[in-house]
């Protein structure tokens, strides 16, 4: 997708100094000239992981070939679960209800700065409801104000919706607190479930996901450019996506006519909603990956209206998991590399070790940073650091809860600069992690304070 420069008069409210600007400039510099594709990316970890294993620990190269080889399809399972939640939130965000939402709350934006502010602003909150459906919704309700407001920057509009990501760990589909509140997760034999009540419902919680959704477009507005430095877009090139819906004629045939029968699209719909409300009559407001992914599927289903309707929503939303699907098993085998050769155990033990009952939180977090350029997904995070943090948690009397939410703020957080799941936001945007990543760097930056003191009182 080509970007232009769109000159204009300057105008005080962007053009006055904040001490925002040169942090952001000097990242994007950065960022722009050192970070390199995702791929590769995930390649270069790869080899630092194995390197510093073979250094670090008693495992030798043919050890860590063997360890790589037997993780690279380790993790097939939940990498569909991952895939589904973004494939069933983008065809909800896709679908013809949403969409109108989506171009009314547009139009509350008159001008540049308040566009990225609102697209931030809609991204925090959505990803709280659900990250799949947070990140997809993000993008495509940024390239919404981008055809209503010819003159924002397109490139920090959509990092403004990948920057919104950062409060998803605090919401419903979080998916380290939802693992372990779910029977059979890795470290319910150590440390026993976890219910949400315990982490997603704290006050805490609460506190630093309402911190982020406040403070998050306002770093935003101050990252925006001055006019004359706008990258924008054509918007030609911002054209709506098609109706998955179709018209047919009276000369039907009886099997177009099936595909596209709303009965069949509610039947299942209905049989959705009745496992769910049995679901939680039995089990209480039980949330995990996979109920969240049957309520955004019934959902989409509904608004949709036919199943073939739904199929082709799918069908669009899959082509923005190939990234994904690509890398995911190379940041398997490093996660099996990092659990089975102890160097992710010595890399948060090196935090543990120093911490006391206080700290623990904080350094527990600062370590689920680190590891998050090795392992960026919640769910790897609670099988290489889990075994390690949580028992030291239990021995020092920290409470569990807490514990695990300092390894899930670590996860989003350092996402801000691990561009992995910066992947269906710049697909469906058409940039590149370039182009976006200095802006999140900043955002990692400045919302640093407000984890360190959630955590620490």
């Amino acid at each position: 997708m080509s970007v232009t420069t769109a000159p204009g008069p300057a105008s005080s409210a962007v053009s006055r100094f904040n001490p925002i600007t040169p942090i952001s400039r000097a990242l994007t510099w950065l960022v722009s000239r050192y970070l390199p594709d995702p791929l590769i990316f995930a390649i270069l970890l790869t080899i630092l992981t194995f390197g510093l294993a073979i250094w670090l620990t008693p495992n030798g190269p043919v050890d860590m070939v063997r360890m790589w080889g037997n993780g690279f399809w380790n993790l097939l399972a939940f990498s569909m679960q991952m895939a589904l939640v973004l494939v069933t939130g983008h065809a909800l965000a896709s679908s013809e209800p949403v969409r109108n939402v989506m171009g009314r709350v547009a139009a509350i934006a008159k001008t540049p700065t308040q566009g990225v502010m609102l697209v931030c602003f809609a991204a925090a909150v959505t990803n709280v409801v659900n990250w799949g459906f947070g990140l997809v919704v993000g993008a495509m309700f940024a390239r919404e104000v981008a055809r209503r407001i010819p003159k924002s920057d397109y490139r920090l509009l959509i990092a403004s919706a990948y920057i919104g990501f950062m409060t998803w760990h605090g919401g419903f589909s979080a998916s380290i607190p939802l693992v372990a509140a779910t029977k059979g997760n890795p470290m319910e034999k150590t440390v026993g479930l976890i219910p949400i009540a315990d982490t997603i419902f704290t006050t805490y919680n609460i506190g630093i996901t309402l911190a982020l959704i406040i403070v998050l477009p306002l770093i935003c507005r101050m990252m925006h450019p001055k006019p004359e430095d706008v990258v924008a877009v054509d918007p030609k090139l911002l054209k709506p996506e098609e109706s998955t819906r179709r018209v047919l004629g009276p000369d039907a045939s009886p099997a177009e006519r099936m595909e596209e029968s709303r009965i069949l699209g509610f039947v299942v719909a209905a049989l959705g909603i009745g496992y769910l409300f049995l679901h939680f009559q039995a089990k209480g407001f039980d949330l995990n990956i996979n109920t969240v992914n049957l309520i955004m599927l019934v959902a989409g289903l509904i608004l949709h209206g036919t199943p073939m309707a739904y199929a082709r929503a799918v069908a669009n939303a899959a082509r923005g998991t190939a990234g994904i699907m690509v890398q995911f098993p190379f940041y398997a085998g490093i996660q099996i590399m990092m659990e089975h050769s102890g160097l992710g155990g010595l890399i948060t033990n090196w935090f543990v070790d120093i911490a006391t009952k206080e700290t623990f939180p904080v350094l527990a977090f600062l370590s689920s940073g680190l590891i998050n350029f090795a392992v960026p997904s919640g769910g790897g995070h609670w099988v290489v650091q889990g075994p390690f943090v949580m028992p030291a948690a239990q021995q020092l009397g920290v409470d569990l809860g807490k514990a695990a939410m300092a390894i899930a703020y670590g996860e989003e957080w350092m996402n801000m600069a691990q561009p992995f799941w910066a992947l269906p936001a710049l697909a469906i945007a058409g940039l590149g992690v370039r182009d976006i990543m200095g802006y999140c760097a900043t955002a990692l930056v400045l919302t640093l304070p407000i984890f360190l003191i959630g955590l620490y009182f």
